[in-house]
């Protein structure tokens, strides 16, 4: 703890119980204005818990804080807003069916002199916050009509809008691609020179040297190590995070069989435009490109979730219909989805039954019951293999954010595709978790199993791939091979 911190945000052993679990324990923490701090520790170490604690999100068991000198002890997100401090979390709060500018400036709408909400001022404000990021967006568009990189840039422009002095950022970045995170960098520098405080919760570790004044650490609730500056390197963060040695190893490449599984010809669709790939047995097949360019999209129709334009899709073969999800399951193609929240998992329901839900068809008798022990057997058998951390019968909303990405696999896995499609695999995932998830995509491809990985994360796609295919505008500029994908080569077709 530094000796003067009159004016910035100090917590004092702050202590968080849940019934069954101990979630922060005892923890000091301080952040100062004008200073980028960063929250580092796997998923479940408390960090998010700490975070929601100085958010006014969820109440401590004990402790105390002070910011800018005074008491500060807010009853909910409202009182945090209104002290200045605001919290953006990874997983987004927006309400999809308003538009951009309702979005940032909700509870806040300009009144014209009439005491009308005045819609011109409205989008003047709303665009101005965008700008300041640097993520120009029309203001009029509807929140459920963008990408998630896009609604993530609205959250944050959110939170500029309402003048706060302390921003938390829960993985700001995940949904983000170099450039983008680039222009939010140089934002958050901008902000400091005002004074603004960050405390920047993130597991994309390359990025702390790049914005963090100083680094703490958590595992297991507790805070086990604090630094006075952000150039510490991404090993020493890492064993600290997870208390042993862990590198970023990925899986060796599998020599991929001459069976095609996957048949992409000339498809044109929402974002995308005239594109073809194939993709073999025992292959990863890696799609690159900036944010944007319309790789979720693509995918997104090759797997039957949405309609295309024109072209064709064939599985093992067999043209697949336009728009069927499920005739693309029979066939063997699954899809990992980007956004595990919303599209992976049901929440509120058990871990058995949203692993029960991709296999219904497998698990109901000849005359359409589903025996319960049938479920449960299933859901102990991929919980144990896909190492999820939790009991069949626990609900998804207690699982930390890297096993809710398990559980999802896992749910498709156990139909044994012959193809798995994966949007964003890692996003928002710990160091451990990521080992566990590029050993799994390792063993898939021996087994003989193709898979798409599209990734924002460079590194991953250029450690994972056999070839990899970039995409720029919705256009394929062109596909390496492995020896040809460098950081260098790829970015070159990206920004065509």
């Amino acid at each position: 703890m530094t000796e003067d911190h009159d004016d910035g945000l100090v917590a004092i052993s702050l202590d968080k119980q849940y019934p069954g679990t101990h979630a922060v324990r005892a923890v000091d923490f301080e952040v100062q204005p004008g200073e980028v701090v960063a929250l580092l520790g796997e998923n479940g170490a408390g960090k998010s818990t700490l975070a929601k604690m100085i958010a006014g999100v969820e109440l401590p068991t004990r402790g105390s804080m002070t910011w800018r000198g005074q008491r500060y002890a807010p009853a909910s997100p409202i009182a945090a807003h209104a002290a200045g401090i605001a919290m953006i979390h990874q997983e987004l709060q927006l309400f999809p069916d308003l538009t951009v500018m309702e979005n940032v400036l909700g509870g806040h709408l300009p009144m014209d002199k009439g005491g009308w909400v005045s819609r011109k001022e409205v989008s003047r404000q709303a665009e101005a916050a965008l700008d300041r990021i640097g993520f120009p967006l029309r203001a009029t568009l509807p929140v459920s009509t963008l990408s998630v990189a896009a609604q993530q840039q609205v959250e944050i422009a959110r939170a500029l809008a309402r003048q706060a002095q302390l921003l938390i950022l829960d993985e700001p970045t995940s949904a983000l691609g170099g450039d983008e995170t680039h222009k939010l960098f140089r934002c958050i520098r901008d902000l400091k020179e005002d004074g603004v405080a960050f405390v920047y919760v993130s597991h994309r570790l390359a990025e702390i040297a790049q914005i963090a004044d100083r680094v703490f650490v958590m595992r297991d609730g507790q805070m086990v190590a604090r630094h006075g500056t952000g150039q510490v390197s991404e090993d020493q963060l890492i064993a600290e995070m997870v208390g042993r040695t862990v590198t970023r190893v990925y899986p060796p490449p599998n020599e991929p069989r001459e069976d095609v599984v996957l048949e992409v010809d000339s498809l044109s669709g929402r974002r995308f435009s005239n594109v073809s790939f194939e993709v073999h047995a025992g292959e990863v097949f890696g799609i690159a490109g900036i944010v944007g360019a319309g790789r979720t999209e693509l995918v997104r129709a090759v797997t039957g979730i949405d309609r295309y334009v024109s072209g064709a899709v064939k599985l093992c073969g067999q043209a697949l219909p336009k728009g069927s999800i499920q005739r693309s399951i029979q066939g063997g193609m699954v899809m990992i989805p980007e956004d595990r929240k919303r599209q992976g998992v049901i929440v509120p329901m058990t871990i058995q039954n949203n692993i029960a839900l991709s296999s219904l068809d497998r698990l109901a008798s000849k005359l359409g019951w589903v025996w319960p022990k049938a479920v449960t057997s299933t859901a102990v058998e991929a919980i144990r293999q896909f190492g999820v951390k939790g009991q069949a019968r626990d609900s998804v909303r207690s699982l930390s954010g890297g096993n809710q990405q398990k559980l999802v696999l896992g749910k498709w896995l156990v139909r044994q595709p012959s193809i798995v499609v994966l949007d964003e695999p890692t996003r928002g995932i710990d160091v451990g978790a990521r080992a566990s998830i590029y050993e799994l995509i390792g063993q898939l491809s021996r087994e003989g199993v193709a898979l798409v990985v599209v990734s924002s994360d460079l590194e991953e796609v250029l450690g994972l791939a056999n070839r990899v295919m970039v995409l720029s505008r919705g256009v394929s500029r062109g596909i390496l091979s492995r020896e040809e994908a460098t950081p260098e080569s790829v970015m070159a077709l990206a920004t065509q």
